[in-house]
């Protein structure tokens, strides 16, 4: 392996002022993440601990391994989008270890307005799902639910990919022996009640969890009948009586032991496919990457010195070095596990989709997984670049990247811009897991490229109508353009509507990456069949 020599001035003023631009943006991304992990009002808070419980983050810790890592997916799904609601989706989802084997952990929040679900709840459940079903994690959700957020009927009910979907994946997954497991913490109605029924196993507490299709009120509006919530349907009843739930716990703690023994018999754990190395840190520390990344997004980022900070003893195996240099590919280590690098290092032509083309095949072939750095404005455009087969070269591209069935991961660290932003496997593509930076953004063209587009087509608009326009009116049609699109391609919008599993910062990518391969190595391999490679 060839060794990437650094050339980073830590010293020199621009770095320095880069890195403090940066510092601010991974303090913000802490101060995001801290808001999300309280949940619901100080309120809502002590009720739950009077009533004895375990808060939904106490839940967590006390199911995992001691020392555990958890890897949070959409922690700040739901940010900014529902009034009196905090970020979070109402729900905690994540993947953590119990008895060694990783887990899909799913936990309500009845902090946020009792747990019930919003369309971004839906949205966040069904992804972590689809996350588990695909590297075969358990599923281990923790209920206690008002079910769906009636005002918010139209985003939870009809559709693929709302709540209905949680049962049909539950179902799906345990048929294809994906254990679905639930432990029933509190009053759970309706869809709340239906999940824990269809999963393999569940834990209910004793006067504490209770499930039901209608709550006590909805029964005696409905026919009259008065009964109670443990009479209706409060552990006792399902575990003697409806034979509902399999195991009744007294407590939270006694709950959380009860699950950490189904799960202790859940069958030998499959062991990890690839050869692992020893791990070696980077010759640089990941933190430099702050003064790296300019603060000026317009100014280009060295990806050589990125890729210096992020593999295993900056060890990296370019392929095609001096062809198509505008995509940097090649072979790398991160924390032992063999990885193909796809990195961004200017605009797509035709030499570097198909340089990146090639480079997938042979990561297949070698089932080898890929990881795509994203800092791209999209392809080439102009007669130029059309005469050299730019279309089909970038058809290629799409095809190797989208057959590709190994595992794909993807790191967008600056912008990502229109077909560049799907080349790079972006969501649609439909990666293992998408992640971002506090810079990362993706649009359908960047803020500056939108605002002189509709600008163009209203100057046109405008000289057919004969009416001209000054440079001010101009400025003023561009500014809220370039505000709009700023606004959208942020990672934290991303984030909030769910269409990013993660925003993490520099130095939290190792171990973020090595997590995801641990879990995709104790996958058996897949075939690689690819589409029609257009020449």
């Amino acid at each position: 392996m060839d060794v990437i020599k650094s050339s980073v001035n830590t010293s020199d003023p621009e770095y320095q002022a880069n890195y403090e631009a940066f510092k601010q943006r991974v303090e913000d991304l802490y101060a995001r993440r801290a808001r999300a992990s309280v949940g619901g009002s100080q309120k809502a808070r002590d009720l739950h601990k009077e009533r004895g419980q375990l808060l939904p983050r106490e839940r967590i810790s006390a199911v995992l391994d001691p020392g555990s890592p958890f890897l949070e997916l959409m922690q700040l799904a739901g940010e900014g989008m529902y009034e009196d609601v905090p970020p979070s989706g109402s729900m905690v989802t994540g993947v953590g270890l119990i008895h060694g084997r990783p887990v899909m952990l799913l936990v309500n929040d009845a902090t946020i307005k009792g747990g019930c679900y919003y369309g971004v709840t839906c949205r966040k459940h069904v992804r972590a799902q689809k996350f588990a079903w695909q590297y075969r994690l358990p599923c281990i959700t923790m209920v206690q639910s008002g079910g769906a957020f009636l005002p918010d009927m139209e985003n939870i009910f009809p559709d693929d990919g709302m709540f209905g979907s949680i049962f049909y994946n539950q179902v799906r997954m345990s048929a294809e022996g994906i254990p679905q497991i639930a432990i029933v913490h509190g009053r759970s109605t309706a869809g709340g009640a239906y999940i824990p029924a269809i999963c393999d196993e569940a834990v209910i507490i004793r006067e504490q969890g209770a499930m039901y299709l209608g709550s006590p009120e909805l029964v005696y509006a409905a026919t009259g009948e008065q009964v109670d919530s443990e009479s209706l349907g409060g552990a006792q009843m399902h575990c003697s009586v409806s034979g509902v739930t399999d195991h009744i716990a007294e407590n939270d703690s006694h709950a959380m032991q009860a699950t950490r023994n189904i799960v202790a018999n859940l069958g030998t754990l499959p062991s990890v496919r690839w050869d692992v190395a020893e791990a070696k840190e980077p010759l640089y520390d990941p933190s430099e990457i702050y003064g790296i990344i300019s603060r000026d997004p317009k100014h280009p980022t060295d990806m050589r010195e990125i890729l210096a900070r992020l593999v295993d003893g900056s060890e990296f195996q370019e392929f095609k070095t001096l062809y198509g240099d505008t995509l940097i590919c090649g072979f790398a280590r991160i924390k032992g596990f063999e990885i193909g690098i796809l990195a961004n290092n200017g605009v797509m032509f035709t030499e570097s989709a198909t340089k990146g083309a090639h480079f997938m095949e042979l990561c297949t072939k070698r089932d080898i997984p890929l990881l795509f750095i994203a800092d791209v404005n999209g392809f080439m455009v102009g007669k130029e670049a059309e005469e050299s087969g730019i279309a089909a070269a970038g058809a290629r591209f799409i095809t190797a990247m989208i057959s590709a069935n190994v595992p794909r991961y993807t790191l967008i660290a600056g912008g990502s811009y229109g077909a560049g932003y799907l080349a790079m496997c972006g969501r649609p593509m439909k990666p293992d897991a998408m992640l971002m930076w506090p810079t990362g953004r993706a649009a359908i063209m960047g803020p500056d490229q939108a605002a002189t587009t509709l600008s163009l087509v209203r100057k046109a608009a405008n000289e057919r109508d004969g009416v001209t326009w000054t440079t001010e009116e101009e400025e003023a049609f561009k500014a809220p353009v370039r505000k709009t699109y700023e606004e959208f391609s942020d990672a934290y919008n991303f984030a909030s509507k769910t269409w990013c599993d993660m925003v993490i910062e520099p130095v939290e990518t190792r171990d973020t990456l090595a997590m995801l391969m641990e879990m995709a190595g104790r996958m058996p391999a897949k075939r690689t069949d690819f589409g029609v490679f257009r020449m």
